[in-house]
């Protein structure tokens, strides 16, 4: 079907495409119809709205050199036109357009346009090594089926750590066995899909990497997908595998669990072997999991805690509110929160609530600031300084910072994480906490310098408590919240007793089908 294209739109379409490959950004954003209702998506999502559009633009940069070599044109009615276009690359490959265009003022505008670009075998922000699967399950057993995507820290047999950096990669040598946590998974039936990027030595809370780029957010286009666990979350969040297997020092589960709206879980201190795990501060390294619902979580935790005693003992259908962290949350979050709290306080069948402070916040960031970054000098500073110039800029400046911590001042912190762990154990000896994960929505790709400092300062300050206890974390999705690129998915974090793993995956699992029930929705 031959449908002529009018001069003036294959003049426009022309322009839009020159400006892509320039990545003229002026043109680029008035060739988009301007207002809320504009509509851009693509295989790592939907933006909706011209600003949303404009932004994402601007944290991406151009498109690879190509050539459009055919169009369909359809008329859409007064002042509509579709242009279907199919766009061959100069390295291979070729692409699928699709535009909207509507006639505004005299001008052809996009007011909608999906673009299904040329497959990529394997995206190298989210993945090191890849397989179908990379190494298959030693037996049949609960985790049949799931396949994993292992952070770039773990041993797996017959591959090297990378720990997110290319010069240390390089120096690695092959893996002999798995480290425990991926031999646990493989034994219940799972298999590797492969080994997925991470901040560069789990150093960082953003999920961007100097080297390698930052894998997408697979719930909202254009922001942080969180760290360190990025990697991991997004194979998850995009599908390419169930189970992403990652660490949490800080919030490195929690965090991408959040941004991402995945189930998210930092286990016990020392509850899971830690053998083949490059640490990098051994008094808060965690191994965790991110899925995208509760009930793969629950298979793998209830297969790889089976037997630990009081992993599955009932918690209280009791929650507890530290009042004092929801300083360090954005607005929209306090009120999604304060919303979320009226529906389960109404619910006949929702958990007693009381509120109370936690106290010792600033105590509680000291401590493990210097803790961490005195163990994390010890693990790695020998490595950082026989190769300068080879970390990340924002890496590197923690290592500096690291450096400096004195023997005295970590001896001061290490009595006090003693007493401040023996504390918070006794605050949730009766009840669980519940709070947001983190402060707000995910930032936006481009946030840089005092804003992005602002935001890891808040994330920690909810994060921390957590690790400083040595307590099972999880973060639910259970909250939307208005985000930098449109609505975003936002964690609500329960932290418990020591030991009780199982038992607060289930727990959330009750408090996701209470809330969905109360929202009219599917339960997680």
């Amino acid at each position: 079907m031959d449908v002529p294209i009018p001069p003036d739109l294959l003049a426009a379409a022309e322009l839009y495409e020159r400006a892509l490959a320039d990545d003229d950004l002026a043109v680029l954003d008035a060739m988009f119809a301007p207002g809320p209702a504009t509509l851009r998506g693509d295989a790592a999502g939907l933006l909706v709205g011209h600003e949303a559009i404009s932004a994402f633009r601007g944290a991406r940069g151009g498109v690879p050199p190509r050539t459009i070599t055919r169009i369909e044109h359809r008329p859409c009615g007064e002042g509509f036109a579709l242009l279907v276009s199919v766009s061959r690359y100069a390295d291979g490959g070729s692409g699928l357009q699709t535009q909207l265009w509507q006639r505004l003022d005299g001008h052809w505008r996009i007011a909608a346009a999906h673009v299904a670009p040329r497959p990529q075998a394997l995206d190298t922000s989210v993945w090191r090594v890849l397989g179908d699967p990379l190494v298959p399950a030693v037996q049949d057993g609960p985790l049949t089926g799931l396949s994993v995507a292992v952070k770039d820290l773990f041993a797996v047999a017959g591959q090297r750590i990378g720990a997110g950096n290319p010069a240390f990669l390089a120096e690695s040598r092959p893996q002999g066995t798995d480290a425990d946590a991926v031999a646990d998974l493989r034994d219940g039936g799972a298999t590797v899909r492969g080994i997925a990027r991470t901040d560069e030595f789990a150093y960082s809370i953003a999920g961007r990497n100097a080297h390698h780029g930052t894998p997408p957010n697979a719930a909202v286009p254009g922001t942080l997908p969180g760290g360190s666990s990025s990697g991991p979350a997004s194979a998850v969040g995009l599908g390419q595998a169930a189970v992403g297997l990652a660490t949490d020092t800080a919030g490195s589960v929690r965090v991408p669990a959040s941004y991402q709206g995945l189930w998210g879980l930092r286990t016990t201190h020392g509850r899971i072997s830690r053998a083949g795990l490059l640490p990098l501060a051994p008094s808060f390294d965690t191994v965790g999991w991110l899925t995208r619902d509760g009930s793969t979580l629950e298979r793998v935790v209830a297969h790889c805690l089976p037997n630990a005693a009081g992993a599955s003992a009932p918690l209280p259908w009791h929650l507890s509110v530290p009042t004092d962290l929801l300083a360090a949350v954005e607005p929209a979050t306090a009120a999604a929160f304060e919303a979320l709290l009226a529906t389960l306080a109404r619910d006949p069948a929702g958990p007693e609530l009381a509120h109370g402070e936690l106290g010792d916040l600033d105590r509680i960031q000291d401590v493990f600031r210097t803790v961490q970054g005195a163990e994390a000098w010890a693990t790695h500073g020998t490595w950082v300084g026989e190769h300068p110039g080879q970390l990340g800029a924002d890496v590197a400046e923690r290592f500096g910072i690291a450096a400096r911590i004195g023997p005295a001042e970590e001896a001061a912190a290490r009595t006090d994480l003693t007493a401040l762990r023996a504390r918070l154990t006794d605050r949730v000896r009766d009840t669980v906490l519940i709070l947001p994960t983190v402060p707000g929505a995910a930032p936006p790709l481009d946030i840089a310098g005092d804003a992005l400092d602002a935001v890891r300062a808040a994330t920690l300050r909810l994060t921390t408590p957590a690790a400083v206890g040595g307590l099972p974390s999880i973060s639910l999705p259970l909250l939307t919240v208005p985000g930098p690129r449109g609505p975003a998915p936002l964690g609500i974090a329960l932290i418990a007793r020591a030991g009780s793993d199982l038992a607060l995956v289930r727990l959330a699992r009750r408090l996701a089908s209470l809330v969905g029930t109360a929202r009219g929705q599917e339960p997680a």
